[in-house]
């Protein structure tokens, strides 16, 4: 049994974490379906590629009411984020954001009355289904752990690498780049962020922040900043669906990667637990491909009789 093998499964005190990402992740779906409605009224500059950023786009945006509010919202997640991390070991809390994509697909159909579809409802039920298993699993065989000099210079170390590789390929590709590549490189940095952060609070409350730790901050910031700026190009080209659906799989699944990989937050589970881990995680990255396969167009208008649900999907 996990529980059995479970030598350091989560207190009472530990649980705390979960209802607050829980919050955070009802924030990030709100802030992302603002943030998209904004983008989406946006054009991109004269001679500039409708899904271009550049050109003065990001700069007009930052005057838009609609595009500040959902910043703000995107912020209080984050905040929620980070404290919910305080309270619980980095892959238990960081899937819960996969809630996040239930409340986008719900918002989504209500706000444009129509309906989500047969294959989008698949897909969030593959990643919500996939990220459940996952925390379920993570919460019943995960441990906090001390952080050492050691934990803190491999991240910095992988993070280095990752943003050298996404520079490069946004340098090379971003014309040619479908919106699940822009959600894929976001959710991978914000992934970082998570790992970081977790990191950084940790040191602050063991008593040990130092100018190691003050590194890890700056490496979060700039990971941050480059995952918000690639976010903003994913809007440009997908729904707001695969936006969230990217951000709340891909963005776990490397920060689980880190805390288990780096941090041995999961040291103590069984084999058991690990195979559950890796077949949950695939299940969740599923929905996800399965998403993007869905076109806006294909939905049906509650206020059209000639629509029929049927009609969704070829």
């Amino acid at each position: 049994m996990i529980q059995a093998a479970a030598v350091s499964a989560l207190t009472s005190y530990h649980w705390l974490g979960i209802p607050i990402a829980a919050a955070g992740a009802v924030l990030l779906a709100l802030g992302t379906l603002f943030q998209h409605r904004a983008v989406g009224d946006q054009p991109a500059a004269a001679g500039r590629a409708a899904g271009s950023m550049g050109g003065g786009r990001l700069h007009a945006l930052m005057r838009k009411p609609v595009w500040l509010a959902g910043t703000a919202m995107l912020g209080a997640a984050i905040l929620l984020q980070l404290t919910s991390l305080r309270f619980s070991p980095l892959i238990v809390v960081q899937p819960i954001g996969a809630i996040a994509l239930v409340v986008t697909t719900l918002a989504t159909a209500r706000m444009t009355r129509r309906s989500p579809g047969r294959r989008a409802l698949t897909a969030v039920a593959l990643c919500v289904g996939g990220v459940g298993v996952f925390v379920a699993v993570a919460a019943l065989s995960a441990e906090d752990v001390e952080i050492s000099d050691w934990h803190l210079v491999t991240i910095l170390i992988v993070l280095a690498v990752v943003l050298a590789c996404v520079a490069v390929a946004y340098l090379l590709w971003r014309h040619l780049s479908h919106a699940v590549v822009f959600t894929a490189g976001a959710g991978i940095l914000f992934g970082f962020v998570a790992a970081l952060a977790k990191t950084v609070i940790a040191r602050l409350f063991q008593g040990d922040f130092e100018w190691l730790s003050l590194t890890c901050l700056a490496g979060l910031l700039i990971a941050a900043l480059g995952g918000s700026f690639l976010v903003q190009n994913a809007h440009t080209r997908g729904s707001p669906e695969l936006v969230v659906a990217g951000l709340t799989v891909i963005d776990p699944l490397v920060a689980v990667a880190i805390g288990i990989t780096i941090l041995g937050e999961a040291d103590a589970a069984p084999p058991l637990a690990i195979v559950l881990f890796l077949l949950s995680g695939a299940t969740a990255v599923a929905g996800v491909i399965l998403l993007a396969t869905v076109k806006p167009h294909a939905a049906v208008r509650h206020d059209d009789p000639q629509s029929r649900p049927g009609d969704l999907e070829t």
